[in-house]
C-alpha cells in the first residue's frame, strides 16, 4: 500500500547547503524560476543553470555546443531572483550537472534540484525526460536530487499552478535531505488549486507515463520533397491506470513521490547459464 504523507514541514536542516536549480524546459521557464525561489526561502545556497533552450525529451544526453572544447554559457538575472547566480547553458541538463561535478562550480553543489517541469514525469518513460536526466546525473557525483513535475494538460495552461508544487516542496526536501547521499526523488504534482490537493502519496511507475507516443510513417507525396517522414503524435491510454501507481495517484489528485535508480549492474549472468546447462 502507498504512504501518505501531511503537509507542513520545515527545512532547517538545508541552512548552508547549496543547490544547484536546472531543468529541460529552458532558463525562461517560469517553472525553473519557481523551484530556484523554492529552495531559496528553504535556506539553500542557490545556483541556476539551465539550456538556453527548450531540451525537453533529451533524456540523461551530456551533449552541448562546443567550439574548440569550449560550451557556451551567459550569466542571467532572472526574475525576483535577486542575487541569484544563473547561467543559461548551449547543452543538456545532464551536461550541465556532470559540467557542475568536474571542476566548473566552486564549492560544487550539495544537491541539485530539477524542474519545476511543464507536464507530470510519470512511468518508466521518465527514461526519456531531461528533468529526470538532470537528476540522475547527480546521483553519479554522489549528490542527492530531486525532480519536481507538475502535471499540467497536453495544452499549457496560461497560468500554471506552480505554488502547489511549492507547496509541497518542503516536505519533500526533508524526505530528501534525511536519505543517503545519491538518492533520487521525484515528484509529480498535479496542476490543481493549492486546496485541491490530496496528500502526498509514494507511488510506483506506471508501465508507461499517462501519454503514449504514436509514431506513423508517411510516404512522401509534396513535389517539392518527397522524402518519408516519421509523424509522431500523442495518444492518451486505452485502459485505465493500475491502481497504486504514479499515473493512477496523480490523475485522482495526489502528489507523488517515487525514488528513482540510476543505471546499475546485475551479477551472475555466467553463473545462471552454467547452473542452466548443468540442469539440462
Amino acid at each position: 500500500m502507498a504512504t501518505s504523507l501531511a503537509y507542513g514541514g520545515a527545512v532547517a536542516s538545508s541552512r548552508r547547503l547549496r543547490a544547484l536549480i536546472t531543468n529541460d524546459d529552458g532558463i525562461d521557464s517560469p517553472g525553473l524560476w519557481a523551484l530556484a525561489a523554492g529552495a531559496r526561502d528553504a535556506g539553500f545556497d542557490v545556483v541556476v543553470a539551465a539550456p538556453h533552450v527548450d531540451a525537453s525529451g533529451v533524456g540523461g544526453s551530456v551533449l552541448s555546443v562546443r567550439e574548440d572544447g569550449r560550451t557556451r554559457l551567459q550569466r542571467r538575472e532572472l526574475p525576483e531572483l535577486a542575487g541569484v547566480p544563473a547561467f543559461a547553458v548551449e547543452g543538456h541538463p545532464a551536461f550541465i550537472v556532470h559540467a557542475a561535478g568536474r571542476g566548473w562550480l566552486d564549492p560544487e553543489p550539495d544537491v541539485v534540484l530539477s524542474g519545476i517541469n511543464i507536464g507530470a514525469n510519470l512511468g518508466h518513460s521518465v527514461l526519456h525526460s531531461g528533468t529526470i536526466g538532470a537528476a540522475l546525473a547527480a546521483s553519479l557525483h554522489g549528490w542527492r536530487a530531486l525532480a519536481v513535475s507538475l502535471g499540467t494538460p497536453a495544452v499549457t495552461p496560461e497560468r500554471p499552478h506552480w505554488e502547489s508544487a511549492l507547496q509541497v516542496l518542503p516536505d519533500v526536501l526533508d524526505l530528501l535531505l534525511a536519505s543517503p547521499d545519491a538518492t533520487v526523488l521525484s515528484l509529480n504534482v498535479p496542476d490543481v488549486p493549492v486546496a485541491e490537493l490530496r496528500e502526498l502519496r509514494e507511488a510506483r511507475l506506471a508501465r508507461f507515463g499517462s501519454v503514449q507516443v504514436r509514431v506513423d510513417h508517411i510516404a512522401g507525396d509534396d513535389a517539392d520533397d518527397d522524402a518519408d517522414v516519421l509523424h509522431s503524435h500523442a495518444a492518451e491510454l486505452a485502459t485505465p491506470p493500475e491502481p497504486g501507481t504514479d499515473t493512477a495517484l496523480v490523475a485522482a489528485g495526489h502528489p507523488t513521490i517515487t525514488e528513482l535508480q540510476s543505471v546499475s549492474d546485475r551479477p551472475g549472468l555466467l553463473d545462471g547459464a552454467t547452473a542452466a546447462r548443468r540442469a539440462s
